[in-house]
């Protein structure tokens, strides 16, 4: 009896890190402040920079899937949950292209600060950029119609859920951070556009397979 809910947890673990990374990994305004303070302030100030942005994509996240619980028994009928991954797909298709194509240097920039700031300002100023866009949550909505993450059947399950999920969004900007601080000198503005192409190949990539997963019925992870 043990034996299943390990499994279902370890299940829910990976998939929380893996929507952590994805919703983090997109070069929006904040990833470039990110990029910016390391390089200009230091590694830690970045890294703070993407702690603050993480803890508002949290925030979102649970306000998207609080949203989707009210209709989970809606969304649990197979005919429905089919037309909901694959708008969940065409959506990240979508956020994907976007992601490919867009300059994520327009309109950013360091602002002229004279001083470092504290690390708490550097992660509250990140974390109000983040939270003044709420269209992180139709990302949201789209990652976990496709992963199928919000279950009612075992609430504190989501809590692990969800924390995995900020652990996977520290990963991402922990990685990025270090980094940028490795090769601090030699990142410029081309460093940063082929990174917002790679992510926006992947994004695109995984979009298309799990259209094609859904169509097919096959899924990329499987219930153990």
């Amino acid at each position: 009896m043990t034996f299943p809910i390990h499994i279902d947890i370890l299940e829910l673990i990976i998939k929380g890190i893996i929507i952590g990374i994805a919703a983090s990994a997109p070069m929006g305004p904040v990833g470039i402040l990110c990029v910016q303070r390391t390089q200009k302030k230091g590694r830690w100030f970045g890294f703070v920079t993407g702690v603050g942005a993480a803890i508002s994509d949290l925030i979102y996240a649970l306000i998207s899937g609080a949203g989707m619980s009210f209709v989970l028994d809606f969304i649990n009928n197979p005919v429905y949950k089919f037309y909901l991954q694959l708008a969940g797909g065409v959506m990240l298709l979508v956020f994907g292209l976007i992601s490919f194509f867009s300059n994520p240097l327009k309109n950013t920039h360091e602002g002229g600060q004279k001083s470092k700031g504290s690390l708490v300002h550097n992660g509250v100023t990140a974390f109000l950029i983040t939270f003044s866009n709420p269209l992180i949550i139709i990302l949201f909505i789209a990652l976990f119609a496709q992963f199928n993450f919000v279950t009612l059947a075992h609430p504190t399950f989501m809590v692990v859920g969800y924390a995995a999920m900020l652990f996977g969004a520290l990963m991402w900007w922990y990685g990025l951070t270090w980094l940028i601080d490795k090769i601090r000198t030699r990142f410029d503005q081309t460093g940063v556009a082929i990174i917002n192409r790679i992510i926006g190949s992947c994004v695109i990539i995984f979009s298309l397979i799990s259209l094609i997963g859904t169509l097919f019925n096959i899924y990329l992870l499987p219930n153990f």
